[in-house]
């Protein structure tokens, strides 16, 4: 019997197309090869433009929770006060990398499921002067997509903190801009809507951040210090730590498939797309975790259906057998459902692929439901496409 494929259906890594893959096959060159410089300087250029950002724009070797440290350690200082918005398991994530930098922690907190709200964050901002705030965009243990440009407009009109997004399960597939939403630092990596493999971590930095930094002076970090970095970002023939040559350029390529689709029709296609695979899976019992209107279009949680005596682990391994990778809940939802991402590159092909293996899972696992039901919500919502 032939082994079926793996789908990569989890909240990131997400698939990587062929043109990416071919990009981090290329034979390696060194880091001042000047081809390769002028393909950095194009990237940090085309990040730039496409992220609307007038400050600074970073590219380093290492994951989404590295640029999560980048950002508190260059615009922060011990013993100012943080408050943290948290939509779930990531959001928290902030709270053990501020009190490491010595930081006062506020943590402002949402059922899971639901979002932290900007009347939630205003009513917090009158009770202290905070010197920064964060959001995590799309909370990948909940589904949840956080009203980011509504917080920014509150946190800015009701104090002087700067705005922090981590934009790691958003940036790429959700409308985010710097100076328009009047952000401060958004943060990602490349194994997200991006479509790269893991490998980048990235950061935009608006002029505030930057005006902040250089009130600093010489911070404890070093590998993650805008200043180091700086020299590079201008100019990449200069150096300061080895750049990953194969994964600049599938970024690249990353940059050149998002300018081809169109930034506004790759966030309307994510919007579209995972509105419809919600519909899918509810149309077969399974229940969104994620409340209106706080849904994520990069990714899900889909809860069990309560008379469906689905095991979790017997459920997710049967949907691998059946050729699709899921990922298991956190915290709250534990045990009660399975996360699926359906952000990136991810094409019509997959998508139905993807729904019909969880048909054949539910099966097989001794949950009845009506072959192609779910199917047949998605087949048509596509075929409006």
């Amino acid at each position: 019997m032939l082994k079926t494929p793996k789908l990569v259906m989890i909240p990131g890594p997400t698939p990587v197309v062929r043109s990416i893959q071919d990009q981090m096959g290329r034979e390696t060159v060194a880091f001042g090869d000047t081809d390769f410089v002028a393909d950095f300087a194009e990237v940090v250029s085309d990040l730039k433009a496409l992220w609307k950002c007038s400050g600074e724009a970073f590219v380093v070797a290492g994951s989404g929770t590295l640029a999560m440290e980048m950002a508190i350690a260059n615009i922060t200082k011990k013993g100012e006060n943080v408050l943290v918005c948290s939509n779930g398991f990531f959001g928290d994530r902030f709270i053990d990398l501020c009190e490491r930098k010595g930081l006062n922690v506020d943590v402002l907190s949402a059922k899971w499921g639901s979002s932290v709200t900007p009347e939630m964050v205003s009513t917090q901002l009158a009770e202290k002067d905070y010197q920064v705030v964060t959001v995590t965009h799309v909370e990948t243990s909940t589904g949840v997509a956080a009203p980011v440009a509504e917080i920014a407009r509150v946190v800015h009109e009701k104090s002087g903190a700067l705005f922090l997004v981590d934009g790691v399960a958003a940036t790429g597939g959700v409308e985010e801009t710097i100076d328009p939403m009047d952000i401060d630092v958004l943060l990602t990596c490349s194994q997200k809507a991006f479509g790269v493999a893991p490998g980048l971590a990235m950061l935009w930095a608006g002029t505030r951040a930057m005006e902040k930094r250089a009130t600093l002076g010489r911070i404890p970090e070093s590998y993650v210090d805008f200043d180091k970095w700086l020299p590079i970002m201008h100019n990449p023939a200069k150096y300061w730590g080895t750049p990953p040559i194969n994964l600049i350029w599938a970024l690249k390529e990353s940059l050149r498939i998002m300018k081809h689709e169109g930034l506004e029709e790759r966030y309307a296609r994510h919007v579209r797309q995972g509105a419809l695979v919600d519909a899918a899976m509810e149309a077969i019992g399974f229940t969104v975790a994620a409340k209106e209107p706080f849904r994520a279009p990069t990714l899900s949680v889909y809860l069990y259906p309560g008379e469906s005596g689905l095991d979790d682990a017997a459920f997710r391994n049967t949907l691998a057998g059946e050729g699709v990778q899921s990922a298991g809940c956190l915290g709250d939802f534990q045990g009660k459902g399975f996360r699926m991402g359906h952000m990136g590159n991810i094409d019509k092909h997959t998508l139905v692929s993807a729904v019909g293996a969880v048909e054949r899972a539910c099966a097989k696992c001794g949950y009845r439901i009506t072959f192609g039901k779910a199917l047949g919500v998605l087949q048509e919502g596509l075929a409006r496409e």
